[in-house]
């Protein structure tokens, strides 16, 4: 049975007591940036609890920062103890008082981004994504190269350019080259999206120190929606022989909440099965990943539901990929999984799958056709789940506007 809340209206929507997700915010009267946790259409001051005595001594020192790192960096024992200390607090009438001076409506917060991001890795993990691509950019040969069923591809992305929900996206320019045409430079004319999701580091670790995918949990936080916008002609001059750069470098959008790995507990699902079977290091005690119902609109279009259940690699594999080297976790940093895409037409991830490389244009806004995004357009990715205790949780949106190229 859901959990309830004294929060009016907090039970009826995706930010009940089931989910409380955190965030950085500020208000006009108090510019500071704060860690508050979201309840319903309110966020709660966490840094004015910690001012009280409501949480132990040792904690509330992170709750005075300017961001979410030192909170991440305590580990599990702290993040649920905190849980359950704010599901308490917000699902009992008795702290009413104490805690409704400390509210504030999300719609007169000003969100920031909620982490300092140390590392950005961005993943390649849905088969059908990579199909697909397979398929687009290599017609005559097997979709899949033959690496992609034995290891996690990804890459490193820039932390500098991880932007928080609602940043404008200035439209980028490089160099472009089409076939037999000379090469030109200027903005992108294919520019895309990749709808996914992000997982937030808390726990680090020590320089040549792997991480077991059964550890997953010990290191990760939370979740939060991605959108790594995608610059196509200028990824597909420049990516061979070393893979992604200026096209993908110039802006990652993420949501502005992150939601606890704890509220997603009752979202976890069976990963597909895989073959051949991954070499040992990859290989989990419980293989599992999120049902997460993803939802992509385009100028107050919805054109696709991405379903992130049906990825091949897991969050706990990617994990276990990125330090197998050795390479070191930092508190604060992202990964993400790649495109999420789906077998159906209608689950594709991105513009390049939904217009099939710009060939089937999509209806968009006031009966308008695209193929790739246009100066003025708006992506908005959202996300629900199954939460703890059994009620439909949404994870914070992430929405982006394209402006013109800068000269």
């Amino acid at each position: 049975m859901t959990a309830s809340s004294w929060i009016e209206g907090a039970d009826d929507g995706p930010f009940g007591l089931d989910h409380l997700p955190y965030g950085v915010f500020s208000t006009t009267k108090d510019p500071a940036p704060r860690i508050g946790v979201r309840i319903g259409d309110q966020v709660l001051d966490l840094r004015g609890l910690a001012t009280g005595t409501f949480f132990l001594p040792w904690i509330r020192p992170a709750f005075h920062e300017h961001d979410l790192n030192g909170f991440m960096a305590m580990g599990p024992p702290a993040w649920r103890l905190v849980r359950h200390q704010l599901t308490e607090l917000l699902g009992d009438r008795r702290f009413q008082d104490q805690s409704a001076t400390l509210l504030t409506p999300v719609a007169k917060a000003r969100m920031h981004l909620p982490f300092a991001v140390a590392d950005y890795v961005d993943f390649y993990a849905s088969e059908d994504h990579a199909t697909n691509l397979g398929r687009l950019f290599r017609p005559d040969s097997e979709p899949l190269l033959p690496n992609w069923k034995h290891l996690p591809v990804g890459y490193h992305g820039r932390a500098g350019t991880v932007v928080p929900s609602g940043t404008p996206i200035v439209r980028p320019r490089g160099q472009r080259k089409s076939k037999d045409a000379p090469i030109e430079f200027g903005p992108s004319t294919r520019l895309d999206i990749e709808t996914e999701v992000g997982f937030v580091v808390g726990v680090g670790t020590d320089l040549g120190t792997p991480v077991s995918p059964d550890d997953f949990a010990e290191h990760v936080f939370g979740v939060v929606l991605v959108n790594d916008w995608s610059a196509r002609d200028i990824q597909a001059w420049e990516y061979v022989p070393l893979g992604p750069f200026l096209g993908k470098s110039f802006a990652t959008s993420i949501g502005h909440w992150v939601t606890p790995l704890d509220a997603l507990a009752r979202a976890k699902a069976p990963a597909p099965a895989q073959d051949p079977t991954p070499l040992s290091y990859l290989q989990e005690a419980e293989r599992f990943g999120y049902d997460l119902a993803l939802s992509v609109h385009w100028n107050g279009t919805e054109v696709s539901r991405p379903p992130f259940a049906g990825m091949y690699w897991t969050p706990a594999q990617m994990l276990a990929h990125m330090t197998v080297n050795g390479a070191s976790l930092r508190t604060g940093d992202l990964y993400a999984s790649g495109t999420v895409s789906g077998p159906e037409a209608g689950q594709r991830g991105s513009f390049l799958e939904l217009t099939w490389g710009g060939k089937d244009p999509v209806t968009v806004g006031e009966g308008e056709s695209r193929t790739f995004l246009e100066d003025g357009d708006t992506v908005v990715i959202s996300a629900t789940a199954r939460g703890a205790n059994g009620g439909e949780i949404g994870l914070g949106e992430v929405t982006g506007t394209i402006l013109p190229a800068k000269s």
